[in-house]
C-alpha cells in the first residue's frame, strides 16, 4: 500500500469510503504491535503532516518529524494558539496532529481518534507491566542503599556506572506522582545514554537514584522538577557521588530536603568539603588525621553521626533515620564518648564533617602512615598543624567570609560558638537581640547562605577560622557609646 494516504474519504466513491477507513484502521493497527513511536509514525503519514506525542510533564514522546516536537508541545499547552492542530487525549499524554490543509477534516478526526485508542490500549498494557517493574526498581534501591553496588549494576547491566546522584521527595500523593515521574522518565533496567535511572516508593518516600559515569546531563533533574511544581512535592539532592557512597548521598538528601520550600521544591546537599575545602587541603596530613579521628568508630556510627551534623539536631536526624529522638540521642552519646567530644561544639561538628568527607579508603596507605595507636589518636577539636594556613585555603576562606564588614564576622563568630543562639551571643556582644538578628539576615544575604544549614554554618565556622588573626573577639566589636554600633 502507498505511504501517502489520499486526501480523505471523499476523495473515494461512495462504495469504497468503508474499503479506506478500514484499510486505515489496519494500518494503524499494525503500527501499534510495533511500537508507540511507530504508531505516531503513520498517524503523520495518514493526515501528510505532523504527529506528535506530548506529555505535560516530559514534553514530546514521540515526533514525526523530530522537528515538529516542540511546536506539538506547545499546542498541547496552548491549544488556542493552534486553531488548525487536532488534539485528543491518550494515555496520560496528548496527541496533536497537524495535518496538511488539503486533508478532510472527518478522515483527519478519525485518525486522530483510532490513534488516540490504540495508545490508550498500549498505555494500559504498559500499566499491567509496570506494577512489576516498579516493585523490581524499589528492590535494586534497596540494595543499592544497603551498599551491595555490584548487584544492581550487574542487574541493570551497566557494570561501566560508577557514581550515582540521589533524590528523595516527599508530598501529599506520592503514588500519583510515581506513576507521572515514572511515564516521564520511562525508566529501562538496559539504561540509555550512559546512564540509568532508579525509581521507586521507599518507606513511604518517593526515591530517584540516577546511575551514570560521574556527571549527569540534567534530564532526570527537569523531569523532578516539573512533577515537583505539578504534585506539590518537596525534594532533597545528593550527588553525584561514588555509587559505595550511596548511604551517605542518601543522608545528604534527606537533610538538605527539610531546607526545601515551596518557593525552592529541591535543594541540593552542598555538604561541607565535597567540591570546596576539602580538595585544597593536603591530601597526607588531611587523610591520615581523618582516619585516626573516626578509627573508634563502625560505618553505622559515621552514618548517624554524617546525619546527626547534617541535620543539624538529634530531632531532625531521627526523622532523616526513621527511630524515636530517644534513641538518637542515647546513640549519639555513645558516639561522643567514643571520640571523647562534645558534638554541640561547633568547631567539633566543622571537623567531624571535614573527617567523613575525606577520601580515606584506602588513601594513605603505602606512604608509611599506617593507622596511628589509640593513645596517639587525633583529636576532633584540632586540625593538623598549618593545614588551614595553605594559600589555597585562605584563598577559599577569603572568597567566602571576605566580603563581611569587621562587625558582623565577629557578630557571626559569636553567633556560631553560642550554638546558632541567638539570645546568649546577643548577650556576649551586649548587644539587642533585634540588632543581631539584622546582622545576621544581612550575613546571609551578602554571603548567599542558607544560615539555617548546619552544614553552611560548620563551613563558615572553618572560613572564620582561616582568616581569623587573632580571633574574633566580641569585645573588639566596634562601638560608639553604649550599645551603639560605629561602622568603619
Amino acid at each position: 500500500m502507498s505511504t501517502t494516504h489520499p486526501t480523505g474519504p471523499d476523495a473515494a466513491g461512495p462504495g469504497d469510503s468503508r474499503t479506506v477507513r478500514e484499510a486505515m484502521a489496519d494500518r494503524l493497527l499494525r503500527a501499534a504491535t510495533r511500537s508507540g513511536a511507530q504508531l505516531v509514525s503513520e498517524a503523520a503519514v495518514l493526515v501528510q503532516g505532523a504527529a506528535v506525542l506530548a506529555d505535560p510533564i516530559a514534553g514530546a514522546v514521540y515526533s514525526t518529524p523530530a522537528t515538529a516536537a516542540a511546536d506539538g508541545v506547545h499546542a498541547a499547552a496552548h491549544p488556542q494558539d493552534h486553531p488548525h492542530h487536532v488534539q485528543r487525549p491518550a494515555a496520560g499524554a496528548v496527541l496533536v496532529l497537524h495535518p496538511a490543509p488539503t486533508m478532510n477534516a472527518e478522515h483527519v478526526g478519525l485518525v486522530a481518534t483510532t490513534t488516540a485508542a490504540l495508545l490508550e490500549v498500549r498505555g494500559q498494557r504498559a500499566a499491567e507491566l509496570r506494577a512489576e517493574q516498579m516493585r523490581l526498581h524499589s528492590t535494586l534501591l534497596r540494595l543499592l542503599l544497603a551498599g551491595h553496588t555490584t548487584s544492581v549494576t550487574d542487574t541493570v547491566r551497566a557494570g561501566g556506572l560508577t557514581h550515582v546522584t540521589l533524590y528523595r521527595l516527599t508530598g501529599p500523593d506520592i503514588p500519583t506522582a510515581h506513576q507521572v515521574l515514572w511515564r516521564a522518565v520511562r525508566p529501562s533496567l538496559a539504561g540509555h545514554g550512559g546512564a540509568c535511572a532508579l525509581i521507586g516508593e521507599v518507606d513511604g518516600e518517593l526515591l530517584v537514584a540516577e546511575l551514570h559515569h560521574g556527571s549527569d546531563d540534567g534530564r532526570v533533574l527537569r523531569l523532578v522538577s516539573r512533577v515537583s511544581e505539578r504534585h506539590n512535592l518537596l525534594a532533597g539532592l545528593a550527588g553525584p557521588l561514588p555509587l559505595a557512597e550511596t548511604p551517605t548521598a542518601h543522608a545528604d538528601a534527606a537533610a538538605a530536603r527539610h531546607r526545601a520550600t515551596p518557593a525552592h521544591r529541591i535543594v541540593p546537599a552542598d555538604a561541607v568539603g565535597t567540591p570546596q575545602l576539602a580538595r585544597l587541603l593536603p591530601p597526607g596530613p588531611y587523610t591520615a588525621w581523618a582516619r585516626s579521628v573516626l578509627s573508634p568508630l563502625t560505618p553505622d556510627h559515621r552514618h548517624l553521626l554524617l546525619v546527626r551534623l547534617r541535620t543539624g539536631s538529634a530531632p531532625r536526624a531521627a526523622t532523616v533515620l526513621g527511630l524515636s529522638p530517644g534513641t538518637v540521642r542515647t546513640r549519639l552519646r555513645g558516639v561522643a564518648a567514643l571520640l571523647d567530644a562534645d558534638l554541640d561544639d561547633i568547631t567539633v561538628q566543622a571537623h567531624l564533617l571535614l573527617a567523613l568527607r575525606a577520601p580515606v579508603r584506602g588513601d594513605g596507605q603505602g606512604e608509611g602512615e599506617g593507622r596511628p595507636e589509640s593513645d596517639r589518636r587525633a583529636r576532633p577539636e584540632t586540625l593538623p598543624g598549618g593545614i588551614l594556613d595553605t594559600e589555597a585555603a585562605r584563598t577559599w576562606a577569603v572568597g567566602l567570609v571576605g566580603g563581611l564588614e569587621p562587625h558582623l564576622r565577629i557578630a557571626l563568630a559569636c553567633w556560631l560558638r553560642h550554638h546558632a543562639r541567638t539570645a546568649p551571643a546577643a548577650t556576649e556582644l551586649h548587644v539587642h537581640r533585634t540588632t543581631l538578628t539584622t546582622w545576621l539576615t544581612r550575613c546571609a544575604e551578602r554571603l548567599g547562605q542558607n544560615l539555617a544549614d548546619a552544614a553552611v554554618r560548620a563551613e563558615l565556622h572553618l572560613a572564620l577560622e582561616a582568616t581569623a588573626k587573632d580571633g574574633y573577639d566580641p569585645r573588639a566589636l566596634p562601638r560608639r557609646g553604649g550599645r551603639t554600633y560605629r561602622r568603619l
